[in-house]
């Protein structure tokens, strides 16, 4: 089992394509390429943390879009979350229920060769200064699609930054402590 995270994906928003440049000339296009990169590198049971901004559409096309993603999903709610975020329950394709996490959240995850869980702070948004944030906790964000400067212990995890692929645990750990040195 191996841990991801992402945010950003807005499946079903078409001007997403040109506000941000992406490699796609249609909607669907743009839909597909991010279901098959999900599910090449998600398996059933990954873990999957999505930082908001998942669809701009209702109810009913976040339960199609979900129930064509692999991993056990858990949403931080974005700004375009609204319509369906609050409403009815959700699956993925692995047939794991979707957990909608509070708009700031905070999970404790074990890294390879660290002694200490890394507490990480979640949001859909940046923060400059974040919970812990002075004792080494990290903060993962979207929203930005990438036009933010780096930041110490901090992160955007938006798929417009990864090649339009979810990210793992092991490249975030790799990416931080690149910076660190």
């Amino acid at each position: 089992m191996s841990i991801w995270f992402t945010s950003d994906t807005h499946f079903g928003h078409a001007n997403i394509i040109q506000y941000c440049d992406r490699p796609f000339t249609t909607l669907s296009e743009m839909d597909e390429g991010l279901i098959a990169n999900w599910n090449q590198v998600i398996q059933p049971n990954d873990i999957l943390y999505h930082l908001g901004d998942f669809t701009l559409g209702g109810q009913e096309q976040a339960t199609n879009y979900f129930a064509r993603l692999n991993g056990k999903i858990s949403i931080v709610p974005g700004g375009h979350d609204k319509k369906w975020a609050s409403k009815g329950e959700y699956l993925s394709k692995s047939g794991h229920p979707i957990v909608i996490l509070p708009p700031l959240a905070t999970i404790k995850l074990n890294i390879s060769g660290v002694e200490q869980p890394q507490l990480i702070v979640l949001c859909h948004y940046a923060m400059r200064v974040w919970d812990r944030s002075h004792y080494g906790s990290w903060h993962l964000y979207g929203h930005s699609h990438c036009g933010l400067p780096s930041y110490p212990n901090s992160r955007d995890v938006g798929i417009d930054c990864w090649n339009y692929f979810p990210v793992s645990l092991e490249q975030i750990s790799d990416e931080i402590g690149k910076a660190e040195k």
